[in-house]
């Protein structure tokens, strides 16, 4: 249960915020410092299931063939195959449209490697390569799961952003998505808390209401 205080904070940013005729995310921005972010083992790289959702709409892409595929059918945005991915690999526009459309990608483990042959070049500089589906995982928890992710990804950058809900979640929601974020990064960075310089929350088009 997130502290009082960030609740507050949440709240103050959905309430400042003007209304807007769409439905606004709710971001948290990371503000990182006494860290070399041009060494690659210290940039925050990390996906976060959140406890209360995002809040919003999350594709994802498996691919996957026989039994798997077919349980994957109701559950993921596309189910694509080994045909399917030759074809992207002779299709750069149409391999570089589904990495921008879709937020993840699963695989089974049996085609990770023919992924990296096809896709390599088009997904790993997204960071979006997909998520390896071992023989006893259940595809159908393994998606739901996913749906509830967001990526921690700072690159080289001291400042990135993450989603942490919907304007239309209510606070406390919000402040626990924002919570888990928060305890993840002190057990990611080399100095924890140490190396977190500051931290805003705000709606897509609203002020920064500051948590930490």
């Amino acid at each position: 249960m997130a502290d009082q205080d960030l609740e507050q904070a949440v709240t103050r940013a959905l309430e400042e915020a003007p209304p807007r005729n769409f439905r606004e995310t709710v971001d948290l921005a990371i503000n990182l410092r006494d860290i070399d972010l041009n060494e690659p083992s210290n940039r925050v790289d990390t996906g976060v299931v959140l406890p209360e959702g995002t809040g919003q709409e999350t594709s994802i892409v498996v691919f996957a063939e026989g039994e798997t595929a077919i349980r994957a059918e109701d559950v993921a945005d596309q189910v694509l195959d080994g045909n399917d991915l030759e074809d992207l690999g002779d299709d750069d526009d149409e391999a570089k449209d589904l990495a921008d459309e879709t937020d993840f990608f699963i695989a089974e483990q049996s085609m990770m490697q023919e992924i990296g042959r096809y896709l390599g070049t088009v997904l790993g500089p997204r960071g979006k390569m997909p998520t390896p589906l071992d023989p006893d995982d259940d595809v159908v928890e393994v998606v739901e799961r996913m749906k509830n992710t967001v990526q921690l990804r700072s690159k080289e950058r001291r400042t990135f952003h993450t989603r942490v809900g919907a304007e239309d979640m209510n606070a406390e929601e919000i402040a626990d998505n924002v919570d888990v974020i928060i305890r993840r990064l002190h057990a990611e960075l080399e100095k924890g808390p140490l190396n977190i310089d500051s931290m805003y929350v705000k709606t897509t088009m609203g002020p920064a209401v500051e948590v930490a």
